[in-house]
């Protein structure tokens, strides 16, 4: 089977069961990858993406945070270096918040210690112990000065510019590197987050692109097979009783379901052919006066010949003899052929289909309704042409559709009447008619008459199924039965079957 398509259709072929047998084989060949196990896969595999993407969200939302805690940190940090320098400058100029500046620098030192981990992790040790040791320095410088006023004693005026001058060197130091990593982190977090929305539009996209997959998938795997199958059922429901046969290289709940039907299918055929049987049967038990007339007359010939030879066989001269043997040999030969057109039309054979002339099949037919004919006071026509086209059928089959319209056109004709077998080409099929002058069928019976078991006759005088048998067969063969009727006027079969290639 090429990938992506379902279960097709055998073509009609010799043997039903052989060809349901070889169907099962093949579609159990298949390996097997069931629609469950294919469904499993894929959602197994949409559960490993998303946790994949949750665990990466997590994974970033964590980082934020972290970022975020260190810009909100730092950001603490660098305000109280600000207030610490601040004060400083004071000091400087007016002698005063020396402690103050103090107090700040102890806080943001308390700060670094706090949060040493998460600064480390976002900084890098070096670059977070550089800041430690700076802020180290700013606070010593600071502490010595406020030693030297609590000493009430004032420092000689080169330590003083030097203590400045470190002072502004480690806090502009401090400010500068408490900035540039705000600056960075800023920069990051922007960098993170706009590379989210890029993500979220890519994770979009590809679910987007996932979910056409699944319902592509869905389609190929439950839809477009449950569509062929509905296909199926409708062949079925018109005579096609042809196997299904695989079309994938793989075994799945379908290729089961298959299998039923083709057993189904097997089943039927048997069915109808043992119905076909049944409807044959029943036409030649209608058959059955008119050939007992035919064998009738033949034997009491043949009776009186046979008499009269044996009572004056010495009296009769020789010529006389040889033309009543003669005659004994033409009766036996009547009722010889009367009983081989019974046995070819029961003969039970297997369905072939080969290069059929109907006209040839309906004169034959017309031989075997011959005396049910002339019983009923019947004239039958047949305007058929020696050209017809042949067509592909079983000859057997199609005698016993023509036979059964002929019988139902004689049995709508109790007092006498006439029937025209007429013969035509028309749009690729040879078209037959059966036609008589009978009562006609009415209006509201004509959508039933094809039905089984649907008959207008008193009980026990049919069984309701030569037109539904014959429906049957003709569209098996590929053709169409037709019916056209007016109450008083007629009716008219036409049989539509497909011109042989």
């Amino acid at each position: 089977m090429n990938q992506g398509t379902a279960d097709r259709a055998a073509q009609p072929a010799e043997g039903n069961g052989q060809q349901v047998e070889q169907a099962s084989r093949a579609l159990l060949a298949r390996r097997s990858m069931s629609i469950r196990a294919r469904i499993t896969a894929v959602f197994a595999a949409l559960f490993v993406l998303m946790s994949t993407v949750t665990t990466g969200a997590l994974v970033f939302l964590s980082a934020f945070k972290s970022k975020s805690v260190f810009l909100e940190e730092m950001t603490n940090y660098a305000f109280e270096i600000q207030q610490a320098r601040r004060f400083e400058k004071n000091y400087f100029l007016y002698g005063t918040n020396l402690d103050d500046a103090l107090v700040n620098t102890e806080t943001a030192q308390y700060n670094l210690d706090q949060h040493a981990a998460d600064f480390e992790s976002v900084m890098g040790k070096a670059r977070f112990a550089a800041m430690k040791k700076t802020l180290a320095l700013y606070e010593h410088l600071l502490e010595r000065l406020s030693e030297a006023g609590a000493e009430g004693g004032r420092l000689p005026q080169q330590d003083r510019a030097q203590i400045e001058s470190g002072l502004r060197r480690s806090g502009t130091r401090l400010l500068s590197d408490a900035q540039e990593s705000i600056n960075l982190e800023r920069w990051l977090m922007h960098t993170m987050l706009h590379t989210s929305r890029l993500l979220a539009l890519g994770f979009l996209m590809f679910m987007l692109l996932v979910m056409a997959y699944v319902a592509s998938f869905i389609i190929r795997s439950v839809l477009r097979p449950l569509g062929r199958f509905t296909t199926y059922a409708a062949r079925i429901g018109k005579g096609d009783y042809s196997p299904i046969l695989p079309a994938r290289k793989y075994r799945d709940e379908y290729s089961y379901l298959a299998l039923a039907i083709n057993q189904m299918l097997e089943e039927l055929q048997a069915r109808q052919d043992q119905l076909r049987r049944s409807e044959k049967l029943a036409a030649v038990g209608t058959l059955t006066s008119g050939i007992a007339h035919e064998l009738n007359n033949p034997l009491n010939n043949i009776a009186l010949n046979t008499e009269a030879l044996l009572d004056g066989f010495a009296d009769f001269p020789e010529a006389q003899k040889i033309e009543m043997l003669e005659q004994i040999y033409t009766q036996v030969e009547r009722a010889s052929s009367t009983v081989r057109n019974l046995l070819d039309f029961t003969r039970r054979e297997a369905p072939a289909f080969t290069p059929v002339s109907l006209t040839e099949e309906v004169r034959h037919t017309v031989k075997l309704a011959g005396n049910e004919l002339k019983l009923a006071g019947v004239e039958l026509k047949l305007a058929l042409n020696d050209e017809l086209p042949r067509v592909m059928g079983n000859p057997r089959n199609l005698q016993q559709v023509f036979l059964n319209l002929i019988l139902n056109a004689i049995q709508a004709m109790p007092e006498g009447g006439s029937i025209v077998v007429a013969a035509a080409v028309e749009d690729g099929f040879v078209r037959v008619d059966v036609s008589d002058n009978g009562c006609g069928i009415p209006k509201e019976h004509l959508d039933n008459v094809f039905d089984p078991f649907f008959t207008t006759k008193e009980n026990g005088e049919g069984t309701g199924l030569g037109l539904s048998v014959s429906y049957g067969i003709v569209e098996k063969h590929g053709g169409r039965l037709s019916v056209q009727s007016e109450p008083g006027q007629g009716t008219t079969f036409a049989v539509f079957l497909p011109i042989a290639k």
